[in-house]
Parts: structure tokens; sequence; C-alpha cells
């Protein structure tokens, strides 16, 4: 075990520590005896409910269970399948795609749904510009997303977009006729849409069920267009319990209060669980990189030399090993090692604290700052990244280096890095996989153009990787992007922004009763219309 951090044990905590609204844990046995269809997840919430506003991994449950997309990501390993849309054609020279939609589909309140509805789905996302809007902004004006007939829409690009299809998944279509009578001063329906439900999905909002970050209850929408497959008794309500604390999401779990935790399960919990009558760990490997970042804006991670000596500090295996008890594979690269465009003969950086020295003694000698105290942003709720960051601080202490681990929340580190000056020296965080292409991860860290955004947060700025990326972007044919992406991930490389760790695997602890899931790493298994509940 790791000389830094012990195994952290789970001691007597009381069974009513998470505790959340009409449904909470401590009266789930009642609620169960009541309904046993009723499926409790202590996954974690988005800061809001609008999948336009928001779009990270707890969004992604949401928008799965509450919403619908023209494609969707199916299947392990992910493929993108019709969904909303029937089918879709693209011109020769990539800039008109029109999709054409399946008959019949309506929102939750009954409503049909049309090209219009996409329509306006589309420009709703380009007019907030926010997270989802990421991957259009720079290619496709509002203007150009147009209904050609009520099941048919197109949408006319600005320039080709090699990345444009395996997006589309990412937008939720959501419904006017809910939205735009609570629309205020011309804002889309924020507000309003950040506490309620406008979808088409399998499951539907409850009104009356939702506080922020602390629950939210659906319900099965019985007409979903999609049907329930060859599940005969699908799931009739989802309840979201979230616990900040991984002790109380295992006892919970341990004493069947809830079906299942989050992804994030410490590896020491594995056994405990295994062990159990009443529940089990499901291990999935994902397309899910961890990643410390760094501010290159700050001096001293504006020198390459002090970055350098960041890079050559981290534990990678041991931190791996026996931290993650082996769950997760040795990733050096600024995406998942499995996904092409990786320039296999590019030398990731090692656990090497004489080179660690050697490049502390350079960056010192350029003038960096390297005495001065330095702080890392950690998710506290977060048992990996807290580990990893006390990891981290013990061997730089090694080398002279002072580091302060900082608690925050996902969306307090979010909102920070909106700015350079606001963007902590370092902060931990994952890149999961929003959509299935290099642009998910490269592309949109490391194009300078992406400054301001959470994945953009180490603002590195290299016009030669500029070019490389947007040239990639702007390339149809996978076999020619392909080695625009590996240039562009040998100079990044070389220029050692961030400190890259590893590649997932997926620890998540499930209730016996739980029958029928099925993963997808687009939205990591989250997808609740396959799950039955046995008695």
């Amino acid at each position: 075990m790791s000389r830094v951090l012990g195994r952290r044990q789970v001691g007597g905590l009381a069974a009513g520590a998470l505790v959340a609204g009409p449904l909470a844990i401590g009266s789930v046995r009642t609620v169960r005896a009541a309904d046993a269809s009723t499926f409790i997840t202590a996954a974690g919430l988005p800061i809001n409910l609008d999948p336009h506003q928001v779009y990270d991994v707890p969004m992604q449950g949401i928008m799965l269970n509450a919403y619908d997309n023209l494609y969707r990501y199916q299947n392990d390993p992910p493929q993108i399948v019709p969904w909303l849309a029937a089918s879709h054609t693209v011109s020769d020279d990539g800039l008109t795609w029109e999709f054409k939609l399946k008959p019949g589909v309506k929102f939750h309140d009954g409503s049909p749904m049309t090209a219009e509805d996409v329509v306006y789905s589309f420009r709703r996302v380009l007019a907030l510009a926010l997270a989802p809007a990421g991957a259009f902004l720079k290619i496709l004006k509002p203007e150009n997303v147009t209904a050609v007939d009520p099941q048919t829409v197109r949408f006319k690009l600005d320039a080709a977009y090699a990345p444009f299809f395996a997006a589309i998944p990412s937008i939720s279509i959501v419904n006017p006729r809910a939205i735009e009578p609570n629309a205020k001063n011309s804002d889309w329906g924020k507000s309003w849409l950040a506490s309620n439900g406008a979808g088409s999905g399998a499951y539907k909002i409850i009104p009356t069920g939702y506080r922020p970050l602390e629950y939210l209850d659906m319900e099965i929408n019985e007409g979903h267009f999609m049907g329930w497959g060859d599940n005969p008794k699908p799931v009739k309500k989802i309840a979201y319990r979230p616990a900040k604390e991984s002790s109380t999401r295992l006892l919970a779990l341990l004493n069947g209060s809830v079906d299942c935790t989050d992804g994030n399960m410490p590896a020491d919990q594995v056994e405990q669980i295994n062990a159990s009558k009443i529940a089990f760990v499901q291990k999935d490997s994902v397309m899910k990189t961890f990643v410390i970042r760094m501010n290159n804006t700050k001096p001293p991670f504006d020198n390459i030399n002090a970055r350098k000596c960041f890079a050559h500090a981290f534990n990678y295996m041991g931190f791996i090993n026996d931290i993650l008890g082996g769950y997760a594979t040795r990733d050096p690269y600024p995406m998942p090692d499995n996904l092409w465009g990786i320039p296999k003969d590019a030398k990731g950086y090692d656990y090497d604290l004489k080179k660690a020295k050697e490049y502390y003694a350079k960056a010192v000698a350029e003038g960096a700052p390297m005495k001065r105290a330095f702080e890392i942003h950690v998710q506290s709720e977060n048992e990996q990244s807290v580990q990893g960051a006390q990891l981290f601080q013990a061997d730089l202490a090694q080398i002279g280096i002072t580091l302060k681990v900082v608690g925050s929340i996902w969306s307090t580190l979010t909102a920070a890095a909106a700015k350079p000056e606001t963007t902590p020296d370092m902060w931990v965080h994952w890149v999961s996989t929003y959509f299935v292409d290099p642009e998910n991860w490269v592309g949109q860290m490391y194009d300078s153009q992406f400054h301001g955004t959470w994945k953009a947060s180490a603002y590195y700025k290299n016009p030669e990787v500029d070019a490389l990326l947007r040239k990639a972007r702007a390339t149809v044919k996978q076999e020619e992007r392909e080695p625009l992406y590996q240039d562009a991930i040998r100079k990044i490389m070389a220029d050692s922004p961030d400190i890259w760790i590893y590649n997932s695997m997926q620890l998540q602890g499930f209730n016996k009763r739980v029958k029928g899931r099925r993963f997808c790493t687009v939205g990591q298994g989250a997808e609740v219309r396959w799950i039955t509940l046995a008695s």
C-alpha cells in the first residue's frame, strides 16, 4: 500500500445520513413496499436540469432518460444509431445535412414533435452558447437550421466539420410549447427549464419532485416512441438520491437503501461489496481520462521546464496500483489510448523525481517562481481526486515544492475555469465521452479558440497546434484526419501543458435485484429503460 494513504475503512455511519426530499433514504423501505419498481440511485445530479445549459456526466444521465436526440450512442463499444431520426443524408461537400424524423413521436405533454421543434432546440443551444454548444458554435448559424417540411430538418454548415455527426447525440430535443410560456426577457426559458422538464424521453420529470443537487424523481412515459424492447417489466419510477461521501453511498447500498452508487467507487470498497449478500460491483472499461490541469498562464506554469518538473513528480503507477487497486490503465496521452489518432511513437512522462529535480533547477535558473506555495483544487465528494492530490503533495514535498490541497465541487471549479485569472494553479478532473471523436478530447482541450471553457482550462496556446486541430476538424475523411491529430498530439505532449494519468475503469455498485442494465461509455450506463427490478 502507498506510504501516503491507508485504505479507508467504513465505520458505523448512521443509515439516516443520506437524506433528501420526499423519498428520503430513511423511508426507502416503505416506498419499496408500496412500489417495488422504483429504481433508487445515489448517482450525482447536475447543477440544474436544463440539458442546453449543462453538459457533464450527471446531465448525461438526465438526458438519456428524460430527453431524446436525433441519433444516440448505444452498446459497448459505442455505436451511433438512429433515434428520433429515421435516417440522414449529407452533401458531397459535407456542408448540408438533412435528417428525416420518425413519425408519431410525442412530447411528455402529448404534443407531436415536428421538425420545427428540432430547429427550435438547436437554435436555443446556439443562442445560450453554453456547454453543449461547443461542438457547433464555430460552424453553424441559427438561421441555417431550418425545417424543410414537418418531418425533415436541414443543417447548412459554414464549413466542413468532420465531428458534426458524432456530436449530434449531445443535443436534446426540447418542447418549445412547454418552454416559451415561461420565458422571461428573451432568456429562452433558461430559468424555468433549470428546474423543470420539457422532453419526450422514456421518463418524465415529476414537477414537484426536484430540489437542486438534493433529489430528483421521474416517472415512466408509457407512450415513449421506442417502446421497451424485450423488457417486459420496465422501471416505473427513478429516484435520484445523491450523497457526497463515498462511505455514505456504500452504507446505503449495503443496507438496501439504494439500487446503485455512482461510477467512481473507491477500489478499496470492491471486496466489501462483492462479499455482501445484497450487492455486487459492475466493472466497465470507459473512454474517460483522468487529468491534472495546469494553468499555463500563471507562473511558473508558463515555463515548460516547470511543467515538466510537475509531470515527472506524479507517481502514476503508484496511484493506479495502490490507490485504484489496478482498476485503470496508464494513459500518457491527452485522450483515451483506445481511440484513433494516438501517435504510438510519442513517449509520455514517467514518475522520476531525479528528472523532476533537474527540471526544477532549469525552471529556477530561468526565473520561474518555483518556491511559492501552490494549490491543487479537487472535487471533495470524489475520493479519487482527493487521494491523487494527496499522493502528488507528498512527492512534490520531496523535491522542495509545497502543495496545498483545496476542496471544492464540480460546479465551482468549472465556473472558476471560465477565466485564466480565476482558474486554480492546478485542478483535477476527468474528461468523459460526450461524443466519440478526438474533438471531444484533444480538439476542445488544446485549441485556443475554446479558452473560457472548462475543457480548455489549461489555457494552452500553440499556433501550430491550433492550425493542425482546425484542419483536422475541417477534413472529412478519417484516414486524412488521423495524421493531423497525431502531429498535434506529439506537439502537445512535448509542451506538457497538463498531466495525463489514466484511462478509466468504472466501478459501480448495484443491488442484486437490478437486472438487464446495458452499458455504453457515452452516459456511462445511465439509461434506465433497459432495467428490470427483480422481486
